[in-house]
């Protein structure tokens, strides 16, 4: 606790509260802007804190990652444009509560429920980090090894609709992270001397990210304006208070476990949340039509996983969502490594960015509430002036990393690489978590080879490598079943279409 109170007392000081005041501006700003989502805000932002100091950097990017994800639920309730998979089902309600003439609420109960969420999130964050901390510290090489496997294991077949495109881009993302000469032999470089030191992370997120993005859109540019929802000052009836404080509650429960698991993510938690409000509300006729139910757990599971994801982060040193594994890439800028050490070698820090965690909430719920119809005007910004400038800060970005102009060419490449990624609907996320944790991975197996002189079996000697590979083949057994239950389903479906087909029941066909 008192580690805590000295955190805020960091946190609190004039400079790290205007640090805080920006990024949470900054943050919902970029957030609210149609298509993009946290993890775009924060990797454009990224370079803004290259001038400064740690501390005040990691709690204005706090800021930022708690503005984007406000500025996203914006977004999809205004706009029914999700800038991320997790507010897919924030849109479901949000939006028709918004078409209903009832945005006010529908926005008031996101932020609310948002901040109820990020407090509790952030409290259980600062009980159980120093605890798996110390578990974790005592893990070897093999344990880790088994661990990273497992991470990318997760977000690459659990996530997702399509097992095979998860797979094809953790190749491609493991593919860029082999790039360089880091082991001492050049790998991937084509003679050129700028990749001797691999391809800059940075690079990589702002150009799948935003490049990527911008193509995207470019491509799919419609001249129509968009038709923005007016909305006025965000409050709530004592009826939707009434309403909404259990789904915050449970929303909380559900997001903050998904988050913190090494498959994390906030897809399924919004979606478990959002199918338990339906069952028990007392207004079922209103699901479909703007349940404000809908909204609040939802956001709330949202906001909570968020939070959760910081858990595996700081603690074990690994990225389970895109956010997070640009708030890494954030981190390690300044030559500062998450993990079981990090509580060790920089408590001052840690604890001030655990504070101001509480603190971005709290601004974002005091400053942004009132402001939500400035937010709602920025929606009107035309999409060709939008993009041009994602484009320029991009590339800005991009070239303050090395200040190299080649940095721009890689920029282009990887862009279109997000671009053709879109195109056919390879997933983002395995792609990024194979460039962060691939070097990683590398790292740990070499270390565990080398202390064994080269006995394989060493990686599976551990008692928590064998439970993580167990848990592993568990999934694909339940991944194998539940596959080939649905093909039976398929198959007998076509069986009866066949059928009545032969019967001349073209009706039914």
């Amino acid at each position: 606790m008192d580690l805590l109170l000295d955190g805020f007392a960091n946190a609190l000081t004039p400079e790290n509260l205007m640090y805080a005041v920006i990024g949470v501006l900054l943050g919902t700003a970029v957030g609210v802007l149609p298509g993009i989502g946290p993890a775009m805000t924060v990797a454009l932002l990224l370079p803004i804190t290259y001038n400064v100091e740690p501390t005040g950097a990691l709690i204005m990017f706090a800021g930022i990652y708690y503005g984007g994800m406000y500025g996203g639920s914006t977004t999809s309730i205004l706009l029914n444009t999700p800038g991320e998979s997790s507010s897919v089902v924030t849109a479901l309600e949000g939006n028709k509560m918004a078409k209903g003439g009832r945005a006010a609420q529908a926005l008031a109960t996101a932020a609310i429920g948002s901040f109820v969420a990020g407090t509790i999130g952030s409290i259980l964050l600062v009980v159980l980090m120093p605890n798996i901390a110390d578990v974790v510290v005592k893990l070897g090489a093999p344990s880790y090894f088994a661990i990273m496997l497992f991470a990318l294991f997760t977000v690459t077949a659990v996530l997702g609709s399509s097992k095979l495109r998860g797979f094809i881009a953790l190749f491609l993302g493991l593919t860029i992270a082999l790039v360089g000469s880091q082991t001492g032999q050049a790998r991937l470089t084509f003679g050129r001397p700028e990749l001797a030191d691999g391809i800059d992370v940075v690079v990589v997120a702002v150009a799948i990210f935003a490049i990527g993005e911008a193509l995207w859109v470019a491509a799919h540019l419609r001249r129509r304006p968009l038709e923005i929802i007016p909305v006025g000052q965000p409050w709530m009836s004592r009826a939707d208070w009434g309403r909404s404080w259990k789904p915050w509650l449970r929303g909380t429960a559900f997001g903050f476990p998904f988050g913190a698991l090494p498959a994390g993510g906030a897809e399924v938690p919004t979606f478990l949340s959002y199918i338990t409000e339906r069952r028990l509300t007392k207004h079922p006729e209103e699901f479909g039509q703007g349940a404000i139910e809908g909204v609040a757990g939802p956001e709330a599971a949202n906001n909570a996983s968020a939070a959760g994801t910081l858990v595996p982060l700081l603690a074990i040193g690994l990225p389970t969502t895109a956010t997070a594994a640009v708030m890494l890439l954030a981190i390690q800028s300044y030559g500062i490594q998450p993990g079981p050490q990090l509580l060790d070698t920089e408590p001052e820090l840690v604890w001030a960015l655990l504070a101001s965690l509480f603190i971005a909430n709290a601004l974002l719920l005091v400053l942004n509430l009132p402001m939500a119809p400035i937010w709602a005007k920025l929606l009107r910004i035309p999409r060709p002036y939008l993009y041009a400038g994602i484009l320029f800060f991009a590339a800005l970005g991009a070239y303050s990393v090395n200040f190299q102009a080649f940095d721009l060419a890689i920029l282009l490449v990887l862009g279109l690489l997000g671009f053709a990624m879109r195109r056919f609907g390879l997933p983002v996320l395995p792609l990024i978590i194979g460039v962060i944790l691939g070097p990683r991975l590398e790292e740990q197996l070499t270390t565990a080879l080398a202390i064994s002189q080269g006995d394989l079996s060493t990686l599976w000697s551990e008692p928590v490598a064998v439970v993580v590979y167990a848990l592993m083949v568990l999934i694909m057994v339940i991944m194998a079943v539940a596959a080939w239950k649905r093909r039976g389903h398929d198959t007998d479906e076509i069986d009866r279409v066949l059928d009545r087909a032969a019967a001349n029941d073209t009706d039914d066909i």
